[in-house]
């Protein structure tokens, strides 16, 4: 897929003020610190679309990019760690659950994940929500570029062994990089592929 557009649309503070459509979305969404916004800027090939930033759970709305006209892009509150109130903190899920759970034109969620971290218990727990709750979803490690071929096998074998406890398969998996664009293809032919089937 080549991204001829992707522009900032809106910001909203719940799922019902999201925009009224019928096109795809695609959500991305992370532990706070992960590089969600590096790597949505790596895949839209510009490096100010998304907001990123030093300190964690930056983003606290949901956020909607339309994307050559026929998709939209959704950059979700991160979950977890973010230096915030827990009543703060609990808005943001509420946010993020009824986003995932109520927005019909949800197509898919990119779960992502820091290459360099064992599974993360966090992590391992939003995975299991979304299967429990049949949302769709992909995993997308982030950060390859911070540790060697064998490290970053080694890490994904565990998350596996994790996952296999409870899944009878693994969901799609991609390994991306920010800072070197790998990964870039894969992660756009697969929402290529998804959009064929809508």
């Amino acid at each position: 897929m080549k991204i001829n557009t992707a522009e900032f649309l809106i910001s909203s503070a719940d799922y019902k003020g999201c925009p009224d459509t019928e096109l795809p979305e695609f959500a991305f969404i992370g532990r706070s610190n992960v590089g969600k916004s590096s790597l949505i800027n790596m895949l839209m090939g510009n490096k100010s679309l998304a907001k990123t930033s030093g300190t964690p759970g930056k983003t606290q709305l949901i956020n909607h990019f339309i994307v050559n006209e026929k998709w939209y892009l959704v950059d979700l509150p991160g979950y977890g760690y973010a230096k915030v109130s827990k009543n703060q903190r609990d808005k943001f899920q509420k946010i993020i659950s009824d986003y995932l759970l109520k927005r019909t034109s949800l197509t898919l969620v990119f779960v992502l994940l820091d290459s360099r971290l064992d599974p993360q218990k966090i992590d391992l727990e939003f995975i299991n929500w979304c299967g429990e709750n049949q949302v769709p979803f992909a995993m997308v490690f982030t950060k390859i570029d911070k540790l060697s071929s064998a490290e970053l096998n080694r890490n994904l074998a565990k998350y596996n062994k994790e996952l296999l406890k409870t899944w009878e398969e693994i969901p799609p998996v991609f390994t991306t990089s920010a800072t070197s664009a790998s990964g870039k293809e894969p992660v756009l032919n697969y929402i290529t592929a998804v959009l064929t089937q809508y």
